[in-house]
């Protein structure tokens, strides 16, 4: 199979709309400054933060979450009635690896949100949700860092984490998190940096694949 192949097929997964565990306000934690006062991200912007914060947070509680999401798996196939079967690389393997993870994590604190990243973060989603593109790189060519420093001054170290094509603010963080197809499982790790500090983030319509989900991370940022 080659590369674009690959690829496509990496993005399906990432694409899988799946009934999920309900969420109670019991299971979610706030960013430490809270989410009323940012008027700047809307509201499945606000649900991706809380989210990936629980999975910091709480790893094992969100272990039983993609414990959950097993169940629809067979083999290298996805199964979910009255939607199309999904083909994954790994099959519940990648979910099995991811919970073992989450079982051994240590809970990390919630990171902050940035009006500058998030501002950078809106900027690559409405590229590429424009142009139908994928990656990291824009259409200028410029790469996260340089993006982030259009908003403000970054120090230390960044990251960034693009999701396609789900639209609730659990599965964008699940499929993030199991990375299936992704070797070095990059998303996950960027999720559980230990020295991220801060993140922003960006949602809207993509092109090609319907929606997409952009995160940045960084260790210090200072706003413009």
């Amino acid at each position: 199979m080659n590369t674009k192949c690959l690829f496509l097929l990496l993005l399906m997964v990432l694409m899988s709309v799946s009934p999920l565990p309900a969420k109670n306000d019991g299971d979610l934690l706030l960013p430490a400054d809270g989410l009323s006062s940012l008027e700047f991200l809307s509201s499945l912007e606000k649900e991706v933060a809380v989210e990936l914060n629980t999975a910091r947070s709480h790893p094992k509680q969100y272990a039983t979450y993609l414990e959950d999401f097993k169940r629809f798996y067979a083999g290298r196939y996805i199964y979910i009635a009255g939607q199309t079967q999904i083909t994954t690389q790994e099959g519940a393997a990648a979910v099995d690896e991811a919970i073992k993870f989450l079982r051994f994590c240590e809970p990390l604190p919630p990171l902050k949100i940035s009006r500058g990243l998030s501002l950078a973060a809106q900027a690559h989603a409405k590229d590429q949700g424009l142009s139908g593109l994928t990656g990291h790189q824009g259409s200028d060519m410029s790469m996260p860092d340089e993006r982030m420093n259009r908003f403000g001054s970054l120090m230390g170290t960044f990251g960034e984490n693009i999701e396609y094509g789900n639209i609730l603010a659990r599965q964008i963080v699940m499929q993030l998190i199991i990375d299936d197809g992704v070797p070095e499982r990059g998303h996950r790790e960027n999720i559980f940096n230990g020295s991220f500090h801060l993140m922003g983030i960006s949602c809207g319509p993509h092109h090609a694949f319907g929606k997409i989900c952009v995160i940045d991370f960084a260790d210090k940022f200072e706003e413009d």
